[in-house]
């Protein structure tokens, strides 16, 4: 099970803090991620990190902005979202691939929190 946490609104320019808890046989030591899907738009990816190693992948919308984490003992992924931009509105998933080796290809992503929404305020 993965359970996202820390959507709302804010305004542009502002900040935002998304945390995912996983739990059961969700958590693989894989890689995590964060997606995002807007309305009327596909869903893409937004960042990702290799579980154990820590390598980190960004798309290029969000790089220099946004930064993902984890923390193995909590077993939580968190995305610090900074210099938010109206396009960044969007409902954002957590997931979880249980292949590391593909931990930065986004059809590895196999298991999917609910979503959360992220709402920014021009």
């Amino acid at each position: 099970q993965l359970v996202e946490s820390g959507g709302g609104l804010v305004q542009a320019g502002g900040s935002l803090r998304l945390s995912c808890a996983a739990s059961g046989r969700a958590f693989y030591s894989g890689g995590m991620g964060w997606f995002r899907q807007a309305p009327g738009k596909e869903r893409e990816t937004v960042a990702l990190i290799h579980w154990t190693g820590g390598l980190t992948h960004y798309s290029d919308s969000v790089k220099g902005r946004f930064t993902i984490s984890k923390d193995g003992a909590k077993r939580t992924v968190d995305l610090q979202m900074d210099s938010l931009k109206s396009e960044d509105t969007a409902v954002y998933f957590c997931a979880a691939a249980p292949d590391h080796t593909r931990w930065n290809q986004a059809p590895a992503y196999k298991y999917w929190g609910q979503g959360t929404q992220v709402t920014v305020s021009s």
